[in-house]
């Protein structure tokens, strides 16, 4: 346990945090493509447009377009209201989905074919992510900066729902635990890291990879596309990006259970690795509050070295215990959902096997589709 929470804690050092910087002057500004695929997100589209339209990036650089990914709500209404006010904004029909595609990277292929030739960017972005008016600029200062082809940003996670502040805390966690994010954010290798809720592409780049339509049928199609890049030679990077950019990815069980039973298997590298990390971390989760109690009572039995290993026992629980409390301040959350974590992991590890279970079923399914 101590192991694993010192990896947690030296890894955040690894993740380079993204600060606001000042817009460019217009003749220093690369064309700028963001593009938003859109299924039934009639109450996010609004916010995220929004804070797109209130970008401190040059307005005559600055293009967006959204593709309506055949939403059964008043996505298309809400951004064509927008549309009228802003000739920088336009909406997009997606076509039928192709055999063998994914809808969300189909609709990013479409949105990206769509994007003007002069677009030396391509920014793609979630319906659920709001940018904050520096994000844009500051990305691609960075990206330039650092010679970079692909930048992610890391959101700040809005969690307002009991499941979302219970689940989605332990879940970064987890991944803190085993992922190895120095060689994720190395420059060569084939570990990478990436979040579709953002990411800022070089059009060169994006096409000599082939775009989207080289991870067609991937379900987790940002990890996909961001491996390609970097095992093309060119540089790939996350960065904390919480100051800029923000998101509500659930808004309860109905929509956080599924949403994470479809991309854990990726997530994790496969059904058995998956089964393997669930299965430690609630092992190691429950450890944190029953062994403390069986040495408590092995002391108060007099057992020999009894009280030796209830005060091992404490020190490593306190310290599980404290590292999950000091997460939910990170998260802007109340701290009592720190000591709840043992059924964070809990409800996690179902979810593990629920995910497996869709996977050996050989179907997926996602906002009314399924795919095999």
């Amino acid at each position: 346990m101590a192991l694993l929470i010192l990896r947690a804690i030296s890894q955040r050092g690894l993740l380079p945090h993204l600060g606001a910087t000042c817009a460019p002057a217009l003749d220093h500004a690369r064309p700028l493509a963001v593009i938003v695929p859109a299924r039934d997100e009639e109450a996010n589209i609004a916010p995220c447009l929004q804070s797109v339209q209130a970008q401190d990036y040059p307005a005559d650089r600055l293009s967006v377009v959204v593709v309506d990914d055949h939403s059964s709500d008043a996505t298309a209404a809400v951004v064509r209201g927008l549309a009228d006010a802003d000739a920088r904004l336009a909406l997009l029909e997606c076509p039928p989905l192709p055999p063998r595609w994914v809808g969300k990277p189909h609709a990013c292929w479409i949105g990206a074919q769509a994007a003007t030739a002069q677009c030396e960017w391509l920014c793609f972005i979630d319906a659920d992510v709001k940018l904050a008016p520096p994000c844009l600029s500051s990305a691609v200062a960075a990206a330039t900066a650092r010679r970079l082809d692909l930048l992610s940003l890391a959101p700040h996670q809005e969690l307002k729902s009991f499941a979302e502040r219970l689940m989605l805390p332990c879940g970064l966690m987890l991944l803190s635990f085993v992922q190895d994010l120095g060689q994720a954010q190395a420059l060569s290798g084939n570990e990478v890291t990436a979040t579709g809720q953002f990411m800022l592409m070089r059009r060169e780049a994006y096409e000599a990879v082939g775009g989207h339509a080289a991870v067609c049928d991937v379900i987790c199609e940002d990890l996909e596309l961001a491996r390609l890049v970097k095992q093309s030679g060119r540089r790939v990077l996350l960065m904390g990006g919480e100051d800029l950019v923000s998101t509500r990815m659930y808004d309860g069980w109905p929509t956080l259970w599924p949403g994470l039973a479809k991309n854990l298997v990726d997530t994790l590298r496969g059904p058995a690795a998956t089964l393997s990390i669930a299965a430690a971390a609630l092992v190691l989760a429950w450890a944190a509050v029953v062994l403390p109690l069986i040495d408590a009572a092995a002391w108060m039995s007099a057992a020999r070295g009894g009280l030796l290993a209830l005060i091992a026992t404490l020190i490593a629980s306190a310290a599980a215990f404290a590292l999950h409390v000091a997460a939910t301040f990170y998260f802007r959350i109340p701290f009592w959902y720190g000591l709840l974590f043992p059924l964070g992991y809990t409800a996690g590890a179902l979810i593990a096997l629920d995910s497996v279970r869709r996977r050996m079923s050989g179907k997926v399914s996602w906002k009314g589709r399924t795919y095999s």
